[in-house]
């Protein structure tokens, strides 16, 4: 860009404004770091195509959805909007158990829209832990990553779309202090080998960070500034890292834990975090604004462990959701159902 603002006595002034407009873009392209996740557990959310066009016109473009919904994917057509496209958990069986049953997943889902949709990660499974109410899946897991990885590598894409699983908080057997952090005993054989296949593809590790329950279970030891990202100072020290939001300590948690099975290196994306505006303690609409702005500030940068590279975050979530239940995960959406924000703030 420098070479071509040398330049300029050869352009026209609408021209140049032009160039500007389109630099203003690339800049804010590449400095976006935040997605948002689109749910559509709600008999009373718009069409598929309309909420595409609420993530563009909302310079949204980033977007997390749980299983292939074929009208959302049609929609995602040359929009420009990067995708990580979800797997269901009811066909992880087949996927792990045969490899032709995910090449033709790959490409009724993956194949058929690329490269007109942006797909970035295949995600398999969400928060399925091995031992607790998702058990069932866990042994199909791995199995179904690989068998999904092999048919997009039969393709050339492996390098372009990573295949990758998204785990929750409750691996942990310990996150505080961040630099104690590990993964629980009972999770390692089945976390272990993931992690191991992450760094064999350099594939990153999806984790649902939602400081908003950490808080609200334990309202006594953690302040809601401190949830919320308004701590103007270091509420806590660990070793050399200071911490002045919870986020960053959950994120640096994860980061620990990786790092303290001795396998490699890998990268975490945050998959979810959001804060309800209803149903729940502290769930409230001023909350949940605070929370929601400060987040999409954070995400430019990196965390204390990681300051480097901007954290790629996905807000929980697009729209409320009313078939969802308990109650408080039908309120964390940036919009109603009849697409008008919730929030006044924007995402760039």
């Amino acid at each position: 860009m420098v070479s071509l603002f040398a330049r300029t006595k050869r352009f026209s002034l609408p021209t140049l404004v032009l160039l500007l407009e389109l630099f203003t873009i690339y800049l804010r392209t590449a400095d976006a770091q935040i997605g948002v996740c689109y749910g559509m557990m709600g008999d009373n959310l718009p069409p598929a195509n309309e909420v595409v066009s609420l993530y563009k016109s909302n310079d949204i473009m980033r977007m997390r959805i749980y299983n292939p919904d074929q009208a959302a994917l049609q929609a995602l057509g040359n929009s420009g909007i990067e995708l990580i496209l979800g797997v269901l958990h009811q066909d992880l069986q087949g996927l792990a158990t045969n490899a032709s049953t995910a090449q033709q997943w790959v490409q009724s889902n993956v194949l058929n829209f690329w490269p007109s949709v942006k797909i970035k990660h295949v995600v398999v499974g969400n928060e399925i832990n091995p031992v607790g109410s998702s058990s069932e899946f866990a042994q199909y897991v791995l199995p179904a990553i690989q068998n999904i990885y092999q048919a997009i590598r039969a393709q050339g894409l492996q390098d372009l779309i990573k295949v990758t699983t998204a785990i929750d908080m409750t691996l942990l057997g310990n996150s505080y202090p961040p630099s104690q952090s590990y993964f629980r005993t009972d999770v390692r054989s089945y976390l272990d080998p993931i992690i191991g296949y992450l760094v064999y593809a350099n594939a990153p590790l999806l984790a649902n960070v939602l400081p908003y329950f950490s808080y609200s279970n334990n309202p006594i030891d953690i302040s809601l500034s401190y949830a919320l990202f308004n701590s103007t100072n270091v509420v806590v020290w660990d070793g050399q890292y200071g911490y002045q939001n919870l986020f960053d300590a959950m994120l640096d948690a994860v980061h620990v834990a990786i790092d303290n099975t001795g396998i490699g290196y890998v990268e975490v994306v945050v998959s979810e975090s959001g804060w309800p505006s209803d149903g729940g303690f502290a769930a409230t609409y001023d909350n949940a604004h605070v929370y929601l702005e400060n987040l999409i500030l954070r995400a430019k940068r990196g965390s204390p462990r990681r300051p480097s590279k901007p954290t790629e975050t996905y807000i929980f979530d697009m729209l409320d959701e009313n078939l969802k239940s308990p109650e408080i995960e039908k309120h964390f959406g940036l919009f109603f159902p009849n697409k008008t924000k919730k929030y006044p703030f924007g995402f760039v």
